[in-house]
C-alpha cells in the first residue's frame, strides 16, 4: 500500500508546445512551464478533495487498500488533460500534431516543421535541392521547434511527389547528422543495396493517384474473432508479400473461415525484416515493403468490403536503437526533457536492445497520441492491438519478474504512473474519435482496472490478451504425457481471469511459430507432417491424435479462454514447422518466412480438415453469440474420465481428452430442460473423425434433484441428458426451440448441405482454384452423411453472403 503521494515524482512536462505561448500570452516566455505546473498543483488539490475512485473498487473490494494509487493516478490523468485543454484546445486537437509537424501544404508552399531541442542548426535536403540544404536553412523557436517554409515554384510544389528527403542538423559536438524526419509518412530504401539506409520520402500523391475509401467501417462485433496476419510473410512463394496481394488473395480466405476481425502486424516502418515489425524506426510510415499508404489504404477498404473490421498491431512500448533510419537518431546526448527518450538504464531495454520513451514529456505525448488518430483517420484502422504493455506499465519492465496475482505487484514504486496516465490518455482519444474501436492489451501481468473505462479508475482497455493459455499448452504438449493431463488445472487456467474485464484467448499466436518454438500442430505430429498427412493411406498413431487435439485444443480454448478469440495465420490448418525471418544464419532463406497454401488447398491433405473444423467453430459463434454470453459454468471436471463439460451461453460443450475410452449413456448436466441435439462434432467425417455420433438424435433433459437446491442437483445443474462421448473429441450441443421439434429426414438432409453451403464462401476470386471447403464438400459423397452444424438458417446465411462477397470482388476487382 502507498504511504503517500510523495512516492510518485511530480510530473515532467518536457517542453511545451509553440501553441502554449500563443494561447498564454499574460504569461512571460520563461515562465510558462513553472505557470503550468503551478495550475497543476492547484488543480490536484482541489481534485484530491472531491474524487472518490468508486467504479473498480465496487467491483472489486480487494482494491480498496489501494485506493491512494488509484486517486493519484486518476488525478495525474485529470490534471494532464486539463493541461491539453488550457494550452492546446484539448484531446482532439493536440492529437493532430501531423497536421503541423513534419510535411504539410499550406498556402504557397510546403511548411516542414520538426521538434529537435538539442539541435544547434539546422536545414532540410533532399532530392528537391541535391541534398544541400545551404539554402534551406531552418529556424527554430523557443520550444526546440525547427520550422521552414518552402514556396512553390512555377505553381508546383517545390519537393515533387514521393520524392526522397531528410532533417540534417548540427548537435552539440559540431557534428552534422542526416536523419529521416520524425513525422515522415513514408519511408524506403534501396534494394538492390544491402544494409543500405531508409530514406525518408515526401508523399502527397495527386488527386487522381490517391486512393478513396468506398466502403464504410463495418459494425462493431460482438466479440472479435481475430485472424493474426503478418502481410510480408502471407505469400506462399518465398518473397515478401504485397498489400494488394494480401487484400487480394489472403483476405477472401480470412473471410471464407467466419473471422470477423485482421489483426495486422509489422505496418509501422521498421528497418529490420527480423523484427516481425516490433522495432519500429518510422511511427508515422508504413512498411514500404510491402507496397505504399494508398496500397494499405486498398487492403483495409477490401477488408471492410468483406465485413471484416481491421486493427493494427501498434508499438509505443519502445523503439528501435536504429540511429540512422529510426527516431533514435534525434538522441544525441542531451537531457530527456528535450527527447523522445529517458537517458540512462530508464530509456533502455535491455533485453529487448531499444529505446523506451519519456511518457511525462509533453512533445512525446503529441507524438504518440497524434500517432494513434493518424492510423485511424488517414487508413481507417478499427483498432489496436497494443504490444508490450506489460513493459510499460512497470519501471522493471516485467524483466525476471513472475508475477503471482498479488496486488502489491501491481500498485507500488514499480508502477510507472506517467505511462499508466499515456494510456489513460490513449484509450480516452481513441474511443472519442472512434466510439466503437477495439482496444487490445498485451499484458503479461494481469494488471486489475487494465480493462476497464477510464471513467472508472481504469487503464482503458477494451480487452487483454490471455497470454498465459499458450504457455499452458505448450507445457502440456512438451512435457505431460495424455495421462497426465489434469481436466480441472486445464479449466482452472482457460477461466482464470478477472471478473467484468474481457480477454481475448488463444492456443497459439506468432510468438509460439517464431524459430526455436513450434506451433500446436508441430508439437503434435512432428517430423510426421512431412510424409502422415495424406488422406491415401491411413493416419499413423501420431497424426490421428494430432488432429484430434488440435481441434479440442483450439475449440476449447475459445470457448472457455474468454470473450474473444485468437488465431495466427496458418494456425487454423495446422501450418507446420516455424516462422524464421531472413537472416545470415540461414542463408537470407524466405522457406520459412511464408504460408504454404497449398497444404490446405490440396484435396487430400488431412490439413483441410482442420481448416474446416476452424471454419465450423467461428461459424458456431457467429449463429450462437457464445463468445459474448456472460453465461460460463464449468459443470464437470472429471479427472477418471478426462471429460470436461461445461456451458457457455447455453449451448453445453463436452470434451473427452482420454485416449482411448468411449462412453456411451454419458450424463452431461445442463441449465435449461428441453431436446438437445448436436451443433457441432469434431469427429464429423467432415472434419477428418470417425464419424461415431449420431447427428440425429435428440437428447431429452431429466430434471435433477429439488428444483432451487443446487447441492440435490446433477453437478449442480438442475437437468441432465446423456450422450455417446467417444475418445479424443468434443462435441456442443445445443438446445431445440419449440419450432424446431418436428425435425424430419428432409431437414437432416438439407442440414446435410451445410457445410456445402459454407464452403461456397471460399469459392469466389482471390482463392486458389481448389479451396479447401471444396474439398470437403467433394468428398462428403464418400463418407455417411453426418451434418455437423443442423441449424436450417445457416445454410441460407451461407448462400446470401457467398452472393454479396462475389458481388463486391468482382467489383473492386
Amino acid at each position: 500500500m502507498l504511504g503517500s503521494l510523495g512516492l510518485f515524482p511530480a510530473p515532467d512536462f518536457g517542453s511545451l508546445s509553440p501553441s502554449l505561448a500563443k494561447n498564454s500570452k499574460r504569461v512571460k516566455q520563461g515562465l510558462a512551464i513553472s505557470a503550468a505546473v503551478a495550475d497543476e498543483k492547484k488543480t490536484i488539490t482541489s481534485f484530491e478533495e472531491d474524487m472518490e475512485i468508486t467504479g473498480l473498487l465496487s467491483i472489486d473490494p480487494g482494491l480498496e487498500s489501494f485506493k491512494d494509487h488509484f486517486r493519484y493516478r486518476m488525478q495525474r490523468f485529470t490534471n494532464q488533460k486539463q493541461l491539453i485543454e488550457k494550452y492546446e484546445g484539448g484531446l482532439e486537437e493536440f492529437s493532430k500534431g501531423y497536421l503541423k509537424f513534419g510535411f504539410n501544404r499550406e498556402a504557397g508552399g510546403i511548411v516542414y516543421r520538426e521538434w529537435a531541442p538539442a539541435a544547434q542548426e539546422a536545414q532540410v535536403i533532399g532530392d528537391f535541392n541535391g541534398w544541400d540544404g545551404s539554402n534551406h536553412r531552418m529556424e527554430k523557436n523557443e520550444f526546440g521547434v525547427w520550422s521552414i517554409n518552402i514556396p512553390d515554384s512555377g505553381g508546383n510544389p517545390a519537393i515533387h511527389h514521393n520524392s526522397r528527403v531528410k532533417f540534417r542538423f548540427k548537435h552539440g559536438d559540431g557534428v552534422w547528422v542526416d536523419r529521416i524526419p520524425a513525422w515522415i509518412r513514408y519511408a524506403t530504401v534501396d534494394p538492390t543495396k544491402f544494409g543500405a539506409p531508409y530514406d525518408g520520402v515526401y508523399w502527397d500523391p495527386p488527386p487522381p493517384e490517391r486512393y478513396q475509401f468506398k466502403y464504410p467501417r463495418p459494425p462493431k462485433a460482438q466479440a472479435p474473432r481475430i485472424y493474426e496476419a503478418h502481410v510480408g510473410m502471407s505469400s506462399s512463394e518465398p518473397r515478401i508479400n504485397t498489400y494488394r496481394e494480401f487484400a487480394d488473395d489472403v483476405l477472401p480466405r480470412i473471410r471464407a473461415n467466419n473471422y470477423n476481425t485482421v489483426q495486422l502486424m509489422a505496418v509501422m516502418e521498421h528497418s529490420y525484416y527480423g523484427s516481425f515489425g516490433y522495432h519500429v524506426t518510422n511511427f508515422f510510415a508504413v512498411s514500404s515493403r510491402s507496397g505504399t499508404p494508398e496500397d494499405l489504404k486498398y487492403l483495409i477498404d477490401k477488408a471492410h468490403s468483406l465485413g471484416l473490421s481491421v486493427l493494427m498491431d501498434v508499438v509505443h512500448s519502445h523503439a528501435s536503437n536504429n540511429i540512422t533510419d529510426g527516431l533514435n537518431g534525434f538522441d544525441v546526448g542531451q537531457s530527456t526533457q528535450d527527447s523522445y527518450f529517458h537517458t540512462g538504464d530508464r530509456g533502455y531495454h535491455k533485453l529487448w536492445d531499444s529505446r523506451l520513451f519519456n511518457y511525462a514529456n509533453w512533445e512525446v505525448i503529441r507524438f504518440l497520441l497524434s500517432n494513434l488518430r493518424w492510423w485511424l483517420e488517414e487508413y481507417k484502422f478499427d483498432g489496436f492491438r497494443f504490444d508490450g504493455v506489460t513493459s510499460m506499465l512497470y519501471h522493471h519492465h516485467g524483466i525476471n519478474m513472475a508475477f503471482t496475482g498479488d496486488y502489491n505487484e501491481y500498485f507500488s514504486e514499480a508502477t510507472d504512473i506517467d505511462a499508466v496516465v499515456y494510456l489513460m490518455l490513449a484509450n480516452s482519444l481513441i474511443h472519442n474519435i472512434l466510439p466503437d474501436a477495439t482496444v487490445i492489451a498485451e499484458d503479461v501481468s494481469g494488471m486489475p482496472g487494465l480493462g476497464r473505462s477510464v471513467s472508472e479508475g481504469g487503464i482503458g482497455f477494451d480487452y487483454r490478451l490471455a497470454m498465459a493459455i499458450p504457455d499452458k499448452w505448450i507445457d502440456y504438449l512438451k512435457n505431460k504425457s495424455d495421462e497426465e493431463w489434469s481436466m480441472k488445472e486445464i479449466s482452472w487456467s482457460l477461466t482464470n481471469r478477472r471478473y467484468t474485464e474481457k480477454c481475448v484467448a488463444y492456443a497459439e499466436s506468432h510468438d509460439q511459430a517464431i524459430v526455436g518454438d513450434k506451433t500446436v500442430a508441430f508439437l503434435l505430429m512432428d517430423k510426421e507432417m512431412y510424409y502422415g498427412m495424406s488422406c491415401l493411406t491411413d493416419a499413423s498413431p501420431m497424426v490421428d491424435r494430432g488432429v484430434a487435439l488440435h481441434k479440442m485444443v483450439h475449440l476449447l480454448t475459445m470457448a472457455l479462454g474468454g470473450e474473444g478469440y485468437l488465431n495466427f495465420m496458418g494456425n487454423e490448418f495446422g501450418h507446420p514447422e516455424w516462422i524464421d525471418f531472413p537472416r545470415e544464419g540461414n542463408g537470407w532463406s524466405y522457406d520459412k518466412c511464408r504460408r504454404q497454401w497449398n497444404l490446405v488447398d490440396t484435396e487430400h491433405l488431412r490439413y483441410r480438415f482442420m481448416n474446416a473444423f476452424d471454419k465450423a467453430m467461428n461459424l458456431l459463434d457467429e449463429k450462437y453469440s457464445f463468445l459474448a454470453s456472460t453465461k460460463q459454468i464449468v459443470s464437470s471436471t472429471n479427472e477418471e474420465d478426462k471429460v470436461i463439460v461445461f456451458e457457455r451461453g447455453d449451448l453445453v460443450f463436452v470434451f473427452n481428452f482420454h485416449p482411448e475410452n468411449t462412453y456411451d449413456g454419458y450424463k452431461v448436466g445442463c441449465d435449461l430442460p428441453g431436446k438437445y441435439r448436436v451443433a457441432l462434432d469434431s469427429d464429423a467425417w467432415e472434419f477428418g473423425g470417425r464419424g461415431r455420433v449420431g447427428h440425429d438424435v435428440d437428447h431429452f433433459t431429466s430434471p435433477e434433484g429439488i428444483p432451487g437446491v443446487p447441492e440435490t442437483n446433477f453437478n449442480n445443474r438442475p437437468n441432465s441428458f446423456k450422450i455417446l462421448s467417444a475418445a479424443r473429441t468434443c462435441v456442443v450441443y445445443y438446445r431445440v426451440e419449440e419450432k424446431e421439434g418436428n425435425h424430419n429426414s428432409s431437414d437432416i438432409g438439407a442440414a446435410n448441405e451445410t457445410l456445402t453451403d459454407i464452403a461456397k464462401l471460399g469459392d469466389f476470386e482471390g482463392i486458389n482454384e481448389t479451396s479447401p471447403a471444396d474439398a470437403v464438400a467433394k468428398q462428403e459423397d464418400l463418407k455417411a452423411a453426418q451434418p455437423s452444424l443442423i441449424a436450417d438458417d445457416i445454410a441460407t446465411k451461407a448462400n446470401t453472403e457467398t452472393e454479396e462477397i462475389e458481388e463486391e470482388t468482382s467489383d473492386d476487382k
